[in-house]
């Protein structure tokens, strides 16, 4: 059937040409893109052509200006100001200038980006104020803590667990260059330095609303925030900082080089152990000439100044210097002391569970059989013990009569904080890793520093398990006994480690646990009390005169064999222990000490001298015939010695400032100590002296008879 005219009418139009009429132009498909714009003008800042660029003005090699940068850190692209912050520390490192008078208007602009939700801008801004502030004076810093702590608080309380982290680590930043700003008022509601604390708290998932000790703890945040180790670590290691700046003004004071705030509460009398810690406080200064009185052997009541008969170093002792006593506190400078303690005896209470449940869980993995540590969870561990050693020390050191219940509370929270790591202790490794084993070292001496606070009778009061409480704190002081003694000999505490000399820092913090240890009141413990005793002796003699730890054995020594002199003191140290051999040795060993010392550290020196005129002015036990005449024949070359070549030379007398009170108190000893019968002692000091400006109070004092 041939095809209808329809069928093949549509087959041809497929291969027909269209007929365009005149003026239409080809037409678009039914599916292409509309591409044109229209704009009324075309913006090109950054185009020379547009602009008249001032090439006075300091720019970065992308030409960027100061102004420009601040610009691009409200840019909405994260990549901007990413670069924008590049661009700033670029600017000022090769122009400084820029810094001094734009420092308010860079610290306002970055201070927004604290909070930023791109990571990558937030640790930008990290490494940019950790290049920025030690650049920065502190004094040109601190009116800005306000802006900065505005907008470091509020990123504490952020939804996102990542910028409250973040926040952290710039409260670390500031912790480092502005402490004293970030802490202030941190006991205090209301306050800036309260609110970063409670942004800690709150990340910890700890209660920071503080009502009754008893009560509740109600959380700060209504979301649980579950950190990674790493996150936890962050934060607890911030906390320990922030915590150490804030109980500073509890735990140092205005003292001799040692803090023995140990020794107060063996004393009838805050007077008594005043007197007694200034007696070989070290105090170098160069007194003016009125302030020097020569000695005479009968007072002068026609001088207002003479009020009796005055002993031979007393003059010298009475010295005071400008800056000593500017370091006398103001009683309108006093703080509330018992109001802090009481702050801080909820803050105690508030993170003990989050301590403990840290400690459990972070055991395992660092105290394995296997001796491999975790490193992360060994800083968590130590962290976790510094922030104990920074909360339960500044509150059982209290002395305060209204804070002994508070403190017996806060005394059994830490007996039970130590429960749970006595098992472990003490605490070795089997790595070789030197930060590892330093990390190892520091979780033991601030558990022997913790472990002192309970042993110690001021914070030892009565609980309902006294039986039980008192068999566990001997058996706790045998462990830490027997581990001081091994530390103080340089015994190594595992086989793959190697004994390791103590340093000055860790001396200072064993010394509460030593003077536990040896002044503990149970009998049963008198040969671990004589034994911790003659090790600290005889470490104290073999330590090098060129050591840094030398100076603070030397002056709690002192201190030690000096406390038999003392009638207000109720201590419980052996009396027997005065007159042992090896605390002659040590006494016998001063003169090489003072010879080998010369001028290379001036306090060390005075403190050898204050305690030789000490106990022999107070005729001690421990300086008995044999000692005094060891000691005489050791002095004659520290004035003078006589060389096979060269005859006779100066000693380190010679070397010492010729201004100042320490040739005088040299020379104040030798009165005290020389003897009838022994002539070279005089006729060194006699040849030393002569010529000199010494020579005149030695002509005063050299017919002294003691």
């Amino acid at each position: 059937m041939p095809k209808s005219a329809k069928k093949r009418k549509d087959k041809a139009a497929d291969f027909a040409k269209a007929k365009l009429k005149l003026g239409k132009g080809k037409q678009q498909p039914s599916n292409a893109i509309d591409t044109s714009f229209k704009a009324r003008s075309i913006a090109l800042p950054s185009q020379s052509i547009a602009k008249h660029l001032n090439t006075e003005v300091p720019t970065t090699k992308r030409r960027l200006s100061f102004e420009d940068l601040i610009l691009h850190l409200k840019h909405y692209s994260a990549s901007t100001r990413k670069d924008a912050l590049a661009g700033l520390r670029e600017l000022l490192d090769a122009h400084p200038h820029i810094l001094h008078g734009s420092l308010p208007t860079l610290i306002a602009a970055t201070a927004r980006v604290i909070g930023d939700e791109d990571a990558g801008v937030r640790k930008s801004l990290l490494e940019f104020y950790t290049w920025l502030f030690p650049r920065v004076p502190a004094d040109d810093l601190m009116p800005h803590t306000p802006t900065l702590l505005l907008f470091t608080t509020s990123a504490q309380t952020h939804i996102f667990p990542e910028i409250r982290v973040d926040a952290i680590r710039f409260l670390d930043i500031y912790l480092e260059h502005m402490p004293s700003a970030i802490v202030a008022g941190w006991d205090r509601e209301g306050t800036t330095g309260h609110q970063v604390l409670q942004g800690y708290l709150g990340l910890l998932n700890a209660g920071t609303s503080f009502g009754d000790v008893e009560g509740p703890m109600r959380a700060t945040s209504i979301a649980s925030v579950v950190l990674t180790a790493a996150s936890k670590l962050v934060v607890l290691q911030s906390l320990s900082t922030l915590l150490r700046h804030s109980t500073s003004n509890s735990t140092t004071g205005v003292s001799s080089t040692l803090d023995t705030w140990y020794l107060r509460p063996w004393f009838t009398t805050d007077v008594a152990y005043t007197t007694f810690d200034d007696l070989l406080r070290p105090r170098l200064t160069t007194p003016t000439e009125p302030s020097i009185r020569s000695w005479r052997p009968e007072a002068d009541f026609e001088e207002e100044d003479d009020v009796g008969v005055h002993t031979l170093v007393q003059p010298i002792g009475s010295i005071w210097s400008l800056e000593e006593l500017s370091h006398i506190p103001e009683k309108s400078e006093e703080i509330d002391t018992e109001g802090s303690s009481i702050f801080l005896a909820h803050l105690v209470r508030t993170l003990h569970s989050t301590l403990v449940s840290t400690f459990l869980d972070c055991a395992p993995a660092v105290f394995s059989p296997n001796g491999r540590a975790d490193e992360t969870q060994s800083k968590l561990i130590l962290s976790v013990v510094e922030i104990a050693r920074h909360l339960y020390g500044p509150l059982l050191r209290s002395s305060s009569a209204t804070l002994t219940e508070r403190n017996a509370r806060a005394s059994e929270d830490l007996k039970s904080v130590l429960g749970y790591m006595s098992p472990y202790f003490p605490f070795t490794t089997d790595s070789r890793d030197i930060q590892t084993e330093q990390t190892f070292q520091a979780l033991n001496l601030i558990y022997c520093e913790l472990s002192s606070l309970v042993m110690l009778p001021s914070t030892n009061r009565p609980t309902k398990k006294a039986g039980q409480s008192k068999g566990n704190l001997r058996q706790q002081t045998e462990r830490v006994s027997t581990y001081v003694t091994r530390l103080l000999k340089g015994e190594n505490m595992s086989p793959s480690q190697i004994g390791r000399p103590l340093t000055a820092d860790a001396y200072n913090l064993l010394l509460p646990t030593i003077w536990a240890l040896m002044n503990n009141p149970d009998p049963q413990s008198h040969d671990l009390s004589r034994g911790v005793l003659l090790a600290v002796i005889d470490h104290g003699r073999r330590v090098s005169s060129k050591s840094a730890v030398k100076q603070y054995t030397l002056e709690f020594i002192s201190r030690v064999l000096l406390l038999d002199t003392e009638t207000q003191f109720t201590g419980h140290i052996g009396a027997e222990i005065k007159t042992a051999e090896e605390v002659s040795e040590w006494i016998n060993h001063l003169p090489k000490c003072l010879w080998e010392l010369g001028s290379s550290n001036l306090v060390a020196s005075e403190v050898i001298l204050r305690f030789l005129i000490a106990v022999s002015q107070r005729r001690s036990r421990i300086v008995n015939n044999e000692v005094a005449r060891l000691l005489r024949s050791q002095l004659v070359p520290y004035f003078t010695m006589t060389h096979p070549s060269r005859g006779q030379i100066s000693g380190p007398y010679s070397k010492l400032p010729t201004s100042g009170l320490l040739r005088r108190l040299v020379l104040s000893l030798i009165v005290l100590i020389r003897s009838k019968d022994d002539s070279a002692l005089s006729s060194a000091v006699d040849s030393a002296v002569t010529g000199s400006e010494e020579a005149s109070y030695w002509s005063s004092i050299s017919n002294y008879q003691p």
